[in-house]
């Protein structure tokens, strides 16, 4: 008598089709959300990187306006160094060009190679500018290093900060703000530096629907100082 013999029980191996459309359908939309997530990533860069592009040169406009007010000169009379302090809608002393700020600061450059010491004559105005579009006005510095010349002193214009729309200057006397100031103005009440120097920067369509005005404020400290003693008897 024979014994049947054992058989073995099949075991199934692989996929199926179920299984196999659930992993496909899952990895495609793990696939997705990391889509989203990289090109959401390259956007803010990008918008961060556009950001700090675009407040590199106005900082540094600021910072330059700041330190040139911070180290204006304290206006004497017949002072050939010191000059003249004027802030508003002028025109310039120097070339007769419009300007919002012309005085005299410390924070000129000494070079062993160049004659001129720390005191220049600094200007700020808005020019119209060659790389934008009809209308726009760029924001300059001109410098005047040589304050001894008999003729008319040479000008180099700086470039701080393209498509400003507006520039408005107003000087504190201690009592409330002026829109106009000049030293050399005998006859008025500002004779002297102002407290302190307030000044609005309104930008153009370039920097955006959401660029606002940029408003900087700069107490000023010198104060008119005169040769003459007195005696305190005892």
């Amino acid at each position: 008598m024979t014994l049947p013999f054992p058989t073995r029980r099949r075991t199934r191996s692989g996929f199926t089709l179920i299984e196999l459309v659930l992993s496909i359908g899952a990895a495609a939309l793990i696939l997705i959300v990391a889509n989203q997530v990289l090109f959401t990533s390259l956007r803010l860069r990008d918008r961060v990187s556009d950001a700090v592009e675009a407040s590199g040169p106005l900082e540094l406009a600021l910072d330059t306006l700041r330190l040139d007010l911070q180290g204006a000169v304290t206006p004497k009379t017949n002072g050939l160094m010191s000059g003249s302090f004027r802030a508003g809608a002028l025109s310039s002393t120097t070339d007769s060009r419009p300007v919002s700020l012309e005085f005299n600061t410390t924070t000129g450059t000494m070079r062993p190679a160049e004659p001129w010491g720390a005191v220049q004559r600094v200007l700020y105005g808005l020019r119209t500018s060659v790389d934008g579009g009809p209308g726009s006005m760029d924001l300059y510095r001109g410098i005047s290093r040589n304050l001894l010349a008999l003729s008319t002193p040479q000008i180099e214009d700086q470039l701080l900060l393209r498509d400003v729309a507006r520039i408005d200057v107003e000087s504190f006397d201690g009592v409330q703000w002026q829109p106009q100031w000049d030293t050399s103005d005998t006859s008025g009440s500002t004779t002297n530096l102002p407290v302190a120097v307030r000044v609005r920067l309104l930008r153009g369509v370039s920097w955006g629907a959401d660029a606002g005005p940029i408003e900087l404020l700069v107490p000023l400290s010198s104060q008119s100082r005169t040769n003459s003693t007195s005696t305190v008897g005892g």
